[in-house]
């Protein structure tokens, strides 16, 4: 049995590293041109097109100001527009915008200007981030727009970094992959996964690939032309997606045949995404929902490999170093060094590899540690994903498509209940009929009933003509 147990964890961890060292060499690969955001610094315009910065927010007291301040600091050759769009807020945002704003009395003469917009409704089959940009793009004058978060930071120079690459590669849409804040547990040791999963999905050379592209982009940081954004049909294009960032880029891509383009900010662009590890569950549902196309055998899946991948091969090379010692102690020396270097192997490919992507994108190195407890906490995730998709849950799926539905059902009801209203005020009234002759009196009765159900479908009829033509 040990010798079972030792060759059979030896062959998994042998595997394991296997696979790792395979995505050690594809980060490499990859990671050696991927296309960064700092190297549109240096580029130059001829002309420098006009910026507005579109901010949806809702009761971002705390965070909106520091967002302000980044991008009045912004060194932009050309006139920056931002426009923050109060969505429904309940909290002092527009109170902390202004006397933020007051602080930088010289922002107006370096080209800067601040719009707020309180917008106090919400179409019934529109999301409330969704609109509330929508109205902002309405009212914005800059030849290009940019939308973002009101939970980011911006480094001074990343609004003309990303101009430049949008107009130097002659891109339609343009998205940025922000830099990690570490703040909480969570954020250190499940995210980074999360990410990472994300990441295997949409490849950043896939994204960028002109042939043969799996469009994406990241809804913190969409810079747009605004020819681009128009010929996508702007947000009403995507009003009933639940992720727009992955609705924009496919229908930019696919739809309207733009080009797009995906870069790594790294440092240059800051997100504070989740304050409890509840809201970094349910966003995270609902980002692995989209990029599986609603779909929950392929969460299911994405969920297998992710917790094979890494507590998994964590878990087997464990036990293969402890079988191996069990073996080298029994007396069995070639079994127990042979259990002791595939399960070694296996750690040193999975550590060091992930180590190395964490480095990547500002995660601690040592965080790596916890990736058994990190994947199987995403792989939780998706398969809730994908338990929340089977059961049809409006949490899930995204409560204002549900919510759209419901409404449709709701209104073709009233109008039957409205048609079948004005059919019962019809008269009752026989229609003469010229095919029935009646001799008696019995089936002067029947001609009568069936003439009165004629009438009654006729007037059925007439009214369905007229619901359709003319709307009540």
């Amino acid at each position: 049995m040990l010798v079972v147990a030792v060759w059979l964890f030896a062959a998994m961890s042998a595997a394991g590293g296997t696979y790792w060292l395979i995505v050690r060499w594809r980060v490499y690969r990859d990671g050696s041109g991927r296309p960064l955001m700092r190297s549109g610094i240096d580029l130059q315009l001829d002309a420098w097109p006009s910026v507005s910065v579109v901010i949806p927010a809702h009761n971002e007291e705390h965070h909106a100001p520091e967002l302000l301040r980044s991008l009045v600091a912004q060194s932009y050759p050309a006139l920056l527009e931002v426009i923050f769009v109060l969505d429904r807020c309940t909290d002092g945002s527009r109170a902390a915008l202004e006397r933020e704003w007051l602080r930088h009395p010289d922002a107006v003469r370096r080209g800067v200007s601040l719009r707020i917009i309180e917008n106090d409704s919400c179409p019934a089959d529109w999301a409330g981030k969704c609109n509330a940009a929508a109205v902002g793009a309405a009212a914005a004058k800059g030849e290009r727009l940019l939308f973002t978060d009101a939970d980011t930071l911006f480094d001074p120079l990343l609004v003309r970094a990303s101009v430049a690459l949008l107009e130097d590669r002659g891109l339609s849409l343009l998205s940025a992959l922000p830099g990690v804040s570490i703040r909480h547990l969570f954020e250190a040791t499940v995210q980074p996964l999360a990410a990472m999963e994300l990441m295997k999905l949409f490849p950043i050379a896939r994204a960028n690939d002109a042939a043969h592209p799996r469009p994406f982009a990241n809804g913190q940081f969409m810079l747009f032309t605004r020819e681009g954004y128009d010929a996508i049909g702007g947000h009403a294009a995507v009003k009933d997606d639940l992720l727009e960032d992955l609705a924009f880029a496919r229908a930019a891509v696919q739809v309207a045949h733009l080009r797009a383009g995906l870069f790594v900010a790294d440092d240059m662009l800051h997100v504070r995404m989740y304050e409890t590890y509840r809201q970094f569950r349910h966003g995270w549902r609902r980002i692995f929902i989209e990029a599986a196309r609603r779909r929950p055998h392929k969460l299911r899946r994405y969920a297998a490999e992710c917790a094979l991948a890494g507590a998994g091969v964590f878990i087997a090379a464990l036990l293969s170093i402890g079988c191996a010692i069990v073996a080298l102690r029994s007396g069995d020396a070639p079994l127990g060094w042979a259990g002791i270097g595939c399960g070694a192997f296996a750690l040193l490919a999975q550590q060091s590899t992930l180590m190395h992507i964490f480095a990547l994108i500002g995660v601690p190195r040592i965080a790596a540690l916890t990736c058994a407890h990190g994947s199987i906490a995403v792989a939780g995730i998706m398969w809730q994903a994908a338990r929340d998709l089977r059961r049809g849950q409006a949490s899930a799926v995204g409560r204002a498509r549900v919510c759209a539905d419901a409404r449709a059902r709701l209104t073709r009801r009233s109008h039957l209940a409205l048609s079948r209203q004005r059919l019962r005020s019809l008269p009752m009234l026989p229609i003469p009929c010229a095919s029935s002759s009646p001799t008696t009196m019995e089936s002067r009765r029947r001609a009568s009933r069936r003439c009165t159900v004629r009438s009654r479908r006729s007037g059925m009829s007439s009214l369905s003509r007229r619901r359709v033509h003319s709307p009540p």
